[in-house]
């Protein structure tokens, strides 16, 4: 009798809502290896990329055409604008791919996966959680680049407006929104990524397996995208829009290709989740 009223006084106190809370997972995250590993070498990139400048002299003497790259050393901004160009393409897309794509597969090859779910935590909320938690330690890689940018770039060629290369210049304030939009869509931009990875760690119980069918998908699509012949067709790979965010380092802020890739983003990354939770919520774990 006193075991089936501790049960039931068990049970009465459940909620659901309130296993692995999201500060749990995230601290079990960040005390992670890989996690320090990858915050270390995206602060470390922008003073690869000073060493380089110094050794290799003014980007803009090598050619007479100017491009973004050449504007590097004008200021802080511009410096904090170049590492974003130079990352966004591939650099960005392994902390997303490493977060979301380790997340679940990895407890399957720790084989703590199925105690979790013992817990009792439910399944749509462990996947929540640590979608969450993925999401937002992809988001603070990408505001973590471009932030010791700027701090490096502005003690290497001081603070002052973002040079821009068809000619003129923002002002400090303009500069600072312009590159949280820029931050804000290369996020966006990279939530297929996202998808792809947390949909493949569903699947697998190799996380390198889950983190590098993300890496390769999205490489595949960079490929695809370069194949002129597909014509319009290129508007539906995300890898299309990847660079839109130029456009707001521009004299005048364009949001028609942002807006685009934002759509193109968001409709696979919802359709990749649904497929994770959906697949999730049926699987047997063994692991």
């Amino acid at each position: 009798m006193s075991t089936l009223t501790e049960k039931a006084a068990v049970a009465s106190g459940y909620r659901a809502g309130r296993t692995l809370p999201l500060r749990v997972e995230l601290v079990r995250q960040l005390k992670r290896r890989r996690t320090l590993v990858m915050g270390g070498i995206l602060a470390v990139l922008p003073f690869v990329l000073l060493i380089a400048f110094a050794i290799g002299g003014q980007p803009g003497e090598q050619n007479g055409q100017v491009t973004l790259l050449d504007t590097a050393t004008a200021s802080g901004a511009n410096f904090a604008a170049v590492n974003l160009f130079v990352s966004a393409g591939f650099l960005l897309v392994i902390p997303v791919a490493l977060f979301c794509g380790d997340t679940v597969a990895s407890e399957a090859s720790w084989s703590s996966l199925r105690y979790l779910l013992a817990a009792p935590v439910p399944r749509a909320r462990l996947l929540w959680s640590k979608l969450v938690v993925a999401l937002g330690l992809s988001l603070a890689a990408m505001i973590l680049l471009p932030l010791v940018a700027l701090a490096v770039g502005t003690a290497a060629y001081g603070w002052g407006p973002l040079q821009i290369p068809t000619g003129g210049a923002l002002d400090t304030a303009t500069a600072t929104q312009r590159l949280a939009i820029v931050i804000a869509y290369v996020f966006l931009s990279q939530l297929v990524t996202a998808g792809l990875a947390f949909w493949l760690s569903t699947k697998t119980d190799a996380p390198l397996g889950a983190v590098g069918g993300a890496v390769g998908l999205t490489i595949v699509g960079n490929v695809l995208d370069a194949v002129t012949a597909l014509g319009h067709w290129r508007d539906f790979l995300p890898a299309h829009w990847q660079f839109a965010w130029a456009d707001a380092v521009q004299p005048h802020l364009e949001w028609s290709g942002m807006i685009q890739g934002t759509a193109v983003s968001i409709t696979y990354a919802l359709v990749l989740f649904a497929l994770a939770f959906r697949g999730f919520a049926r699987k047997d774990i063994v692991s």
